[in-house]
């Protein structure tokens, strides 16, 4: 990849995008991984205006701390960008108690939250006439469905869908992102635990993006040992979240059963 024409690229498509749409900039919810780094810092070299949006629902403090030195860096470094802070934990809190115990496993809970997050970036882009700018990338939007339906998935524009892990990193080499976040394991940042993506996916990136090339190659598993065992783990996130990646199913009914208009 050309990571330097590529970063100009995505930022002239979506500077176009918000002015085609009349719209006056992006928010974008910074989580302190990769991905919201890259994403609000092509936001930022639009030149439009910038919110990020940091929303802590009983979060780890390493990744707080991290999305703040990276909103610190990214408010001296371009003058568009504005920060808020929106804590959600006592809105959570109001959330789960309303909800049946019985109902409220770790992964529920974590959607939960994910969608709360939605919500409150819809909220301000309404506001002050802004897109919903998505930090997905491609193995997580495309690949493992590694998002929640409506939460970080309910987004505007995907400016990094098309990017693999690696190139995330590139792009964020190339545009000197805080090191803190260079090296921090990737997270979605969902649990109080701090977890890693890697602990709840099971593999790494690199294995990730390995297996969703041979997955499009591929007829048949022939795989061995540790490549087998990534290869199953990416074949059956693929297989499950496919709902997630594919349009919204729409019962469409036979011109017999409808009447007929002159």
């Amino acid at each position: 990849m050309k990571t330097a024409e590529s970063i100009t690229y995505i930022a002239n498509w979506l500077k176009d995008y918000s002015d085609n749409s009349n719209t006056k900039g992006f928010v974008v919810g910074i989580s302190g991984g990769i991905d919201s780094a890259v994403t609000s810092t092509l936001c930022a070299l639009t030149g439009k205006e910038v919110l990020c949006l940091l929303m802590p629902i009983h979060q780890h403090q390493l990744e707080f701390d991290r999305s703040k030195e990276h909103t610190d860096w990214l408010t001296s470094t371009f003058h568009n960008v504005d920060v808020c802070t929106a804590n959600l934990s006592d809105t959570f809190d109001c959330i789960s108690k309303q909800i049946p115990a019985e109902l409220q496993s770790d992964l529920t809970m974590a959607n939960a939250r994910a969608r709360l997050r939605m919500t409150s970036l819809y909220t301000y882009a309404g506001a002050k006439s802004l897109l919903v700018a998505g930090t997905g990338n491609k193995v997580e939007d495309f690949g493992v469905g590694f998002f929640t339906k409506y939460g970080d998935g309910g987004v505007d524009l995907s400016p990094i869908a098309d990017l693999m892990k690696s190139e995330v990193f590139a792009i964020a080499k190339e545009m000197g992102i805080i090191n803190s976040i260079q090296n921090a394991a990737p997270t979605d940042g969902l649990w109080a635990d701090g977890r890693s993506d890697e602990d709840q996916l099971g593999a790494t990136y690199n294995e990730l993006e390995w297996a969703m090339k041979a997955y499009a190659q591929d007829t048949e598993n022939t795989y061995t040992d540790r490549k087998k065992e990534v290869f199953d783990i990416f074949s059956r996130l693929h297989k499950a979240n496919r709902h997630k990646m594919d349009a919204i199913p729409v019962c469409k009914i036979p011109s017999s059963l409808k009447p007929s208009f002159c």
